[in-house]
């Protein structure tokens, strides 16, 4: 486990229990990478609600309801589905505040369109009776652990950056 990221989950973990809210996550790429980051730390049942691993495209759609057309339209890795993972995510747990990561790890499964360490984020959040989200890309080098390792830290700083902001609304 990379123990850079242990101040970033303890951050989170604050963040989100001063807030009273509880995350979920919905992970392709990173195979469940995220939820173990998320669940090494002790006491993590009282803000971490639920981790999906949805590797397959039919996981996607089972899983959490990403659509069959949004991913034959866009491709699994795309922000598009990345956002539908968000919102699957939300709509299939009790979490207010989800993040989902898809994208190519490598070594191979790349193209000249989607090359290898090319990953997708969405993030989620429950206001009201909606769920807004927000997606960006990244590319990331190096081997296909460094790929995954660096994909749950950005996914977790991005979200911290966004509770964090919130708050000054």
């Amino acid at each position: 486990m990379n123990s850079s990221i242990t101040p970033l989950v303890q951050q989170l973990a604050q963040t989100l229990l001063a807030k009273g809210l509880k995350i979920a996550s919905a992970e392709s790429c990173t195979g469940g990478l995220l939820a173990a980051h998320l669940t090494s730390l002790a006491g993590s049942s009282d803000w971490f609600e639920r981790g999906f691993i949805t590797y397959s495209n039919q996981a996607k759609e089972e899983s959490i309801g990403a659509s069959k057309e949004l991913i034959e339209q866009y491709g699994a890795v795309s922000e598009e589905v990345a956002k539908a993972m968000a919102k699957g995510a939300l709509n299939h747990s009790l979490a207010q505040v989800s993040v989902a990561i898809t994208g190519i790890a490598g070594p191979g499964g790349g193209s000249a369109n989607k090359p290898v360490g090319m990953v997708c984020f969405a993030w989620g959040m429950q206001v009201a009776d909606q769920i807004q989200t927000r997606a960006q890309t990244k590319q990331f080098s190096g081997d296909r652990q460094s790929i995954r390792e660096q994909a749950c830290v950005y996914a977790i700083e991005s979200l911290l950056g966004q509770l964090i902001a919130s708050e000054s609304r």
